[in-house]
């Protein structure tokens, strides 16, 4: 289940998230270099290309970084030595759907995890003042710990862009939602959605659980579009 959990979480993310990590690496392209550890300073902004998405943390000093991390471990113990462990992709996707993260102190290594590291890039990006190092450092700090998380909410570009700058931003959010609603008003997916829902009663038979989706979510899709 968690297996197939997972794999859905990714093909959403590659879905939605395509388009708007073409346009952050063609940016980072054209005003952003690759920069090493030894060049960082306290209150940096770093960014990871991952496979779906992009990681943020800030540069806290010494090889540190605070970054947001979904995680079911604070939920289930309060050994911080098994809290402190690598997150896996299990806890990660447990963490996301119980809404539970922790803000966590990292190395650079760590935090990286063989990626090449941004420096940065999103005051070229939003064009946005950033708050002074120390200040932003000192931000991230406070806010080490257990949190909420929210996907679309309070997820690690929030942390990282209200530490440095002061107001939470997420241009992964908002790809996410231009590119739902790109899917709610194209008019196949009533169409899918209705082939789906009768898949299902021929599937599962006629019942209120087969029939009541079969009308309703088409009919919230032609209302939405």
């Amino acid at each position: 289940m968690l297996d197939s959990l997972t794999y859905l979480l990714k093909k959403v993310f590659l879905l939605t998230n395509f388009t708007l990590f073409n346009i952050i690496s063609s940016e980072e392209d054209k005003c952003t270099d690759y920069c090493e550890g030894p060049s960082f300073q306290r209150g940096d902004l770093l960014e990871v290309p991952r496979t779906l998405f992009i990681h943020f943390g800030i540069y806290l000093g010494e090889n540190k970084v605070a970054h947001l991390m979904p995680d079911i471990m604070p939920v289930i113990t309060n050994d911080k030595c098994q809290i402190q462990k690598m997150v896996t992709n299990k806890r990660l996707l447990l963490g996301v759907l119980s809404k539970n993260a922790t803000i966590r102190v990292d190395t650079v290594e760590d935090f990286a995890y063989g990626s090449k590291i941004l420096l940065n890039n999103m005051d070229n990006i939003l064009k946005m003042q950033p708050l002074p190092n120390e200040e932003i450092a000192k931000r991230a700090e406070k806010l080490i710990g257990v949190i909420p998380y929210s996907l679309l909410w309070n997820n690690c570009e929030h942390f990282a862009t209200y530490c440095r700058y002061g107001s939470s931003v997420s241009l992964q959010t908002d790809k996410f939602c231009e590119s739902l609603k790109s899917m709610i008003r194209d008019q196949r997916s009533i169409l899918l959605s209705v082939f789906l829902g009768m898949l299902s009663i021929a599937y599962l038979g006629m019942a209120p659980s087969t029939a009541i989706p079969t009308v309703f979510i088409p009919f919230m899709l032609w209302m939405a579009g």
